[in-house]
């Protein structure tokens, strides 16, 4: 970094609110706003937090189709999902703005430019002027989240320059792809966020590579959920 004072982060891990995005947005907001008074630059929360990671759900699919209750499932999930820009980034943004921090959130993107019925995992930038700063949709899906998410096309490997160093990151096993780490390592990342699902120790030792060979420091959030919690 080019200097040297404190730089305060908040990585929250609150229990999420799977299929419900409106709960989800609250809990967002008003756990930005906490981690402010708390003296919180940087707030950071999980992956796919706004409309939901779907543990264990196969959305009734199978090789060549796909049953009437898992198309019922997908409906539900899609329309938990956010678009972007969109009312629900907006409120997020406010939130971030009254905070007076940099506010990155995981959520579930409905792609309202091409394709409708696409979904992308999707992690937000938001600045402390209430702007949307940037969005990385995930390159590439880890094993079954290819059949509900689409995959990015590389142009959203984000960095963004702040007071507080430069932020960027990947989301969970995307970190695990030599070239992509490579690429944000390229674009000076001081501050690398890796948003995830995952919580075994083998991420933890991830994390640690990642510091050490990009050399910078590493923010990483986890999911926290209970089968109870989904509907």
């Amino acid at each position: 970094m080019s200097h040297r004072s404190p730089v305060n982060v908040a990585v929250i891990q609150a229990a999420a609110t799977p299929f419900d995005r409106e709960a989800a947005v609250d809990k967002v907001c008003a756990m930005t706003a906490q981690a402010a008074t708390e003296g919180a630059q940087l707030v950071l929360f999980p992956e796919a937090y706004v409309g939901g990671y779907p543990w264990g759900l196969s959305f009734g699919t199978a090789v060549g189709g796909r049953s009437e209750a898992g198309r019922k499932v997908w409906e539900r999930y899609w329309s938990s999902a956010v678009d972007v820009p969109g009312p629900e980034v907006d409120r997020m943004a406010e939130a971030a703005r009254e905070a007076g921090v940099y506010l990155c959130v995981g959520v579930i993107e409905r792609d309202s430019t091409y394709s409708g019925g696409t979904l992308y995992c999707t992690l937000l930038y938001l600045g402390p002027d209430g702007s949307l700063l940037g969005k990385h949709r995930k390159l590439k899906p880890t094993a079954a989240e290819r059949l509900i998410w689409g995959e990015g096309d590389g142009s959203t490997l984000t960095a963004i320059d702040t007071p507080l160093g430069t932020v960027g990151g990947l989301i969970c096993w995307e970190n695990y792809m030599p070239l992509a780490r490579m690429a944000m390592y390229g674009k000076g990342v001081e501050i690398y966020l890796a948003p995830t699902a995952d919580a075994r120790d083998r991420w933890q030792s991830t994390l640690q590579h990642i510091a050490l060979e990009g050399r910078c420091f590493v923010l990483g959030c986890n999911q926290y959920v209970h089968r109870d919690m989904y509907p």
